[in-house]
Order: structure tokens, then sequence, then C-alpha cells
């Protein structure tokens, strides 16, 4: 069935081209691949939540009712319900372009102020120092550099600046780009996990193969820059895949699993009682950097924060203890 909105030129003839449509205009405007995931997943599952109805044939009720299910019915979490509701904002605003001023006043639920949870500096180097290999080079650099793994993961050889002390980090949280630290102490570690990564390419082009993905679509701008040792994944994973979209069979990076893995396992046999994961390194960074007397203003830098309200959230942190006596001592 094919309908047509009357303040919009789009014409959807199936919900999966509906879905593979958003997905397109979603790339197109730099979304990163979680996002994008995330966004379908849900305009997906509101579609099928109203019976599979256009989702111009839908009103505010219909939204309501599925963000009422999803917080009783499903249990979820605010932020779940808040990124629920960003997809169908996407939906109906940048991709259908339509003006409905309901989707303005659709109520939104509020998320209670939750404080990260920090390692300790002891803690964080306890959970580096049980594990080894790959996992271990990136832990240091998610709790050294204060990278989001899936931004470690990401590297390629050309971010790294050994003479400056510098990681670039490419296309993170909101498509941005920022520079953060090198840490010293696993330079020699990198330079040597680096001679490996180019030994591996290396043999890949003796076999023939040798390339990976490009971002910004630069394959096109620059036809044999995937071949290129800079280009490559700082963390290639094991075995080469074929790439949907050129049909080439090129390496990408680690699964994020792999470390996430090896990270819990790391923290259980450091003996640590925290709900933590992968990203309290990144949490501890800047916790570590605000004690040790750097500015808010640098650490917001150096995490990639749109706003300096998001990074104050470490100043709470360590306010809840920090010179407070227990009446019971």
């Amino acid at each position: 069935m094919t309908f047509v909105h009357r303040n919009t030129t789009k014409k959807i003839t199936s919900k999966p081209k509906l879905l593979i449509a958003v997905r397109n205009k979603m790339q197109t405007s730099g979304y990163s691949s979680k996002t994008i995931e995330a966004y379908v997943k849900w305009i997906k599952e509101y579609l099928i939540f109203n019976g599979k109805k256009p989702p111009l044939e839908l009103e505010k009720i219909n939204v309501e009712k599925f963000l009422t299910y999803l917080a009783v019915e499903r249990n979820v979490a605010s932020s779940t319900q808040s990124q629920a509701l960003a997809a169908l904002l996407y939906l109906y605003k940048n991709y259908l372009g339509t003006n409905f001023g309901w989707m303005d006043d659709v109520i939104r639920s509020k998320r209670g102020k939750r404080l990260p949870v920090v390692f300790t500096k002891e803690e964080a180097k306890s959970v580096i120092d049980n594990m080894n290999g790959v996992p271990k080079l990136a832990a240091s650099l998610l709790y050294g550099s204060g990278l989001r793994l899936s931004e470690c993961l990401r590297l390629r050889v050309l971010d790294i600046d050994f003479d400056l002390n510098t990681i670039t980090v490419r296309r993170g949280k909101g498509d941005k780009d920022r520079t953060t630290v090198l840490p010293v102490s696993i330079q020699k570690r990198l330079l040597t996990h680096l001679e490996f990564v180019k030994e591996l390419h290396y043999n890949d082009l003796k076999s023939g193969y040798g390339e990976t993905i490009l971002p910004y679509s630069l394959d096109k701008k620059y036809p044999n820059a995937s071949r290129e040792f800079k280009w490559q994944f700082v963390f290639p994973a094991s075995n080469k895949v074929r790439e949907k979209r050129s049909g080439k069979i090129v390496r990408y990076h680690i699964h994020e699993s792999s470390i996430q893995k090896a990270v819990k396992r790391a923290i259980t046999l450091a003996k640590i009682n925290k709900k933590a994961s992968s990203h309290t390194f990144r949490h501890s960074f800047a916790t570590h950097l605000l004690s040790d007397g750097y500015d808010i203003r640098t650490i917001q830098e150096l995490l990639g924060h749109q706003s300096v309200r998001t990074t104050m959230i470490y100043t709470h942190v360590l306010k809840n203890v920090s010179g407070v006596r227990s009446p019971l001592d």
C-alpha cells in the first residue's frame, strides 16, 4: 500500500522499505551505527505495537500508549524510554518531515540522578593487571585516555601521535572529533602491538587482501587508501569478513564483547564488588583527573562532552564522601 502525507513528498510502499530508508538517511547524516540500530529497532517495535499501521495514520495517543507499554509492561529504564521517544521524533520530524505539534507535548519520563560507578586508582590498576594481551592494552587506553569502548576499537593507526602523546578520536558521540592524551606508560607496548598489526596487514596484502572499511566514503575519493597501513584498525579482528555494501573481503576491528568479557573476568579476579564494566574506566579517568587538580573544562574537552554540566557529575562523585567524617568515628 502506498500513502503520501500532504506535507511531504516521500512515498512509503512497505514497512521494511521504510526502515531501510530511515537507516540510509541516518547513515548519510553521520549517525553512529549504534544509534542507527537502536532507532530502527524502536521504530519497528512502535509499528508492530500499533498493528503495522503507516506512521502518518497514528496520533499522539498511539505514541503515549507505546511509551506507557514500555514503562509498565516491559519495565524499561527511563533512559531506554527516552531513547524510544527520540527514535519516534526522528521518524516524524527528520524523516517524514511532519510538523505534528503533539510530538513536542508527549510526556517524557524523568530520569533520576545517578552517580557513575568509579574505580579507585588501585582498583583500576588491579583490574588491568588481571588482564592480558589485546584486552589489557585496550583497557589501558580506556582508563588512560578516557575513551568509550567503541571509540577505542574504532581507532586507526593514523589516529595515534607518539610525538605529541595524543590520540585523535574521530566521529565520537555527536559526530565530533576530539583529541585526548596518550599515556606514556603504555607507548612501548602499543608500538610493539602495532608492529604485529603491520605484519598482519602485510601478510593480508601478500594474500591478495589487506583492505579495511573507510569512514566518510573515503574509498570513493581515495580508491587505494583502504590498503594503506595508516588506515588499518589498531585492534584488528582475527578473521576477515565480507563487507555488505561493497562485497569486498575486509578486516574489521575486534568485537566489543571480547573486551567487555575480559574486563568482567578481571573485575572478578580483582575481587572488586562494584557494578562495574568497561565504561567504568572512563568514569574513573575523569574522576581521578579531577581529584588530581585538573580543571573541569580540560576534562570536558578530553571526554568530548558537549556541555560542562555533563562533566560536572564527577564533582558530585568526589563531594559525596570527601572530607566527611562519620559520627561513629
